[in-house]
């Protein structure tokens, strides 16, 4: 398989999950004050960046900004439910995916349409 399509995809998912950290770990620690937890939400996004930029040229040559944008957001939930259950132990109910598979269904209607 061309490098070119799996590339992006496993940049945007370590992106993603860099992300969900930034947005969601200070969760774990309340009590430090919220200037700590911005600039360490700060600092892990820095490197989300340093995934998603690239990710997002070298997609740019295979996929459309449609694709490219549906790519983003279905890993993002992905990793939402990684961080969410790993971190928090917070499990997917059946409608979290079924609302997921929604989701799925409309990525896949992007990526019939290129």
């Amino acid at each position: 398989m061309d490098r070119a399509l799996i590339l992006p995809v496993v940049m945007l998912a370590g992106s993603n999950l860099f992300m969900n950290l930034a947005w969601y770990g200070h969760l774990k620690a309340p009590n430090k004050a919220l200037w700590v937890a911005v600039l360490a939400s700060w600092g892990i996004a820095f490197f989300e960046y340093w995934l998603a930029v690239p990710a997002n040229r070298v997609g740019s040559k295979v996929y459309s900004l449609a694709q490219l944008k549906t790519l983003q957001e279905v890993m993002s939930l992905t990793a939402f439910v990684v961080v969410a259950w790993g971190l928090f132990g917070v499990r997917p109910t059946w409608q979290h995916l079924a609302g997921f598979a929604l989701i799925a269904a409309g990525a896949a209607l992007i990526f019939r349409s290129n």
